[in-house]
Formats: C-alpha cells, structure tokens, sequence
C-alpha cells in the first residue's frame, strides 16, 4: 500500500449471502459481494490484476490471481469510482477475503490497492 497521497485507492466490500444458490446439504454456500473502488489520489490509475485470499472457517485457504475484475480493467481519474459485483463459494457456514489490486498509475507508478478483510457468513452462524 502506498502512503504517498498521489496513490490513493479506497475499496470497500458490502457481501450478501446467496440462499438461492447454496446447497448447505452438500457444503456449497453462495455469497456475493459488491465493491466500490475509489480513486482518492492525485493520479489516475488503471486495475490491472487482482489477488484474493479467501478462507473458510476451516481454515482452507484459496488463492485467486487474475487480470481485472470481471473482465474489466478500469482506469479510474481522480475521485472517479468503479463498482462490480461478483461471487464466491465457500465449503462452510463462514469465511474471510481479502486481497489487493495491482494498479498502474498514469505516470508509470505501480503500486497495491489493499482489501482488508471481510466476513462471508450465513445469516444467523454467527452468534
């Protein structure tokens, strides 16, 4: 993550679990979230890869590196926003992601955008 205020990215998670598309009998449950990505620096910048850890509550980690997010890699001016959907499946009840997106930032800096930790969980598995 970068300090320098020229290089700046908010991103914040809102996820939502998906009963429609869960199968609790056969350990397959559903979560979307949406992302809001937010240029809060002084250059424009362009999602170039994404990199996910995400981990289910028991303790199985998978890892997802892939260019852009949902086929798209969006060049973001400043105060410029960019917001995707998109989805997971986890073998348990609850979990964690995180991650971060490699950006390129209009003058050649690249530099990480960091995710911070969020819950995946089923309504009422978490007392």
């Amino acid at each position: 993550m970068s300090d320098d205020p020229r290089y700046r990215i908010d991103v914040s998670v809102v996820p939502q679990y998906l009963a429609d598309h869960s199968e609790p009998e056969q350990n397959r449950y559903a979560f979307a979230y949406k992302v809001t990505i937010e240029n809060q620096g002084q250059v424009a910048a362009q999602l170039l890869s994404r990199h996910w850890i995400i981990t289910d509550g028991d303790g199985q980690v998978q890892e997802v590196r892939g260019a852009g997010v949902v086929g798209e890699q969006p060049l973001l001016a400043p105060g410029e926003r960019h917001v995707y959907t998109s989805g997971t499946l986890l073998a348990t009840r609850v979990g964690t992601m995180q991650g971060s997106y490699q950006m390129l930032a209009e003058d050649g800096h690249r530099f990480d955008a960091v995710i911070a930790p969020f819950r995946l969980a089923v309504p009422g598995a978490l007392h």
